[in-house]
């Protein structure tokens, strides 16, 4: 099929135009970017495929088909030509990911043959973090957490994700995958924490990154904890940090209706500055 289309897959040979494409939109594509950078474009290292849209002989439009399906720069005659690949193909993700127009389209196109969707999440808006207020004061324990302490940060990042998706991360393999993949980011000191005696008080990781942005995820305050100021004071130290030694930028992406992070996002200095969408299986 992609030998008949301006769809194929690519590979080493295209990584000046690829990234050329990604670096137009560091702080929107830093999730492909940041894994093209670490696992190359080879697929078996990549664990998945980037297909490019050709047009006049050159990319103008990429897909990273792996554990998400992620359309980057693609306007609606890209979206059709991915929609009709990712169709033959049959899902392999688990989740579509990326920005609302196109998310929407694929999902016209792939929904009656990939649905139901488990969630649908319709607007996620992309914040960035600009200067940290003056009044929040970084919190001075929160620091990398040490491949130690991973039995420590696991269990408080399987409860973060069963909250924020709704289904454990370890329900299909047993959680090795995820394990493994908290284990890297341990190791590459792009998990941080506030841990005391023997418990994560807040934790949130870099899990993208880039030269030029970064992008946190997985924040979490122990419900036991909440409502004094940990997760403001926590951010400000993962803000800081990150700036300071991973990426100028610091960005993230939230789930629209929920207020309460937003609110802590504010008052540590994201502004919004994009929006995506993300379809859940």
């Amino acid at each position: 099929m992609l030998r008949t289309s301006p769809v194929r897959v690519l590979g080493e040979g295209d990584s000046a135009a690829v990234h050329a494409l990604l670096d137009a939109d560091p702080v929107g594509n830093v999730f492909v970017s940041s894994r093209l950078r670490a696992a190359g474009l080879n697929p078996g290292r990549l664990g998945g495929e980037l297909w490019g849209y050709v047009e006049h002989g050159s990319i103008t439009a990429l897909c990273y088909a792996g554990a998400n399906l992620v359309p980057v720069n693609a306007g609606p005659d890209a979206v059709r030509h991915f929609a009709g690949h990712a169709r033959w193909q049959g899902r392999r993700c688990s989740s579509i990911v990326g920005p609302v127009a196109a998310v929407t389209d694929l999902w016209q196109r792939l929904g009656p043959y990939w649905g139901p969707a488990r969630v649908i999440r319709t607007r996620q808006p992309v914040l960035e973090a600009e200067q940290i207020p003056a009044a929040v004061v970084p919190d001075p324990l929160v620091r990398r957490v040490r491949m130690s302490e991973l039995g420590i940060l696991l269990p408080a990042c399987v409860a973060m994700f069963t909250e924020e998706v709704g289904v454990p991360p370890d329900s299909g393999d047993g959680g090795a995958l995820y394990r493994a993949r908290v284990e890297e980011l341990v190791r590459m000191g792009r998990a941080f924490a506030r841990i005391e005696d023997g418990r994560v008080v807040f934790k949130a990781e870099v899990g993208a990154a880039t030269p030029h942005v970064c992008q946190v995820q997985g924040v979490w305050v122990h419900p036991d904890l909440r409502g004094r100021g940990h997760s403001v004071a926590g951010m400000a130290a993962v803000v800081q940090a990150a700036r300071a030694e991973i990426a100028p930028r610091v960005t993230l992406y939230v789930n629209d209706f929920n207020t309460p992070a937003r609110a802590v996002y504010q008052k540590v200095g994201f502004r919004e500055v994009g929006e995506v969408m993300s379809i859940l299986f």
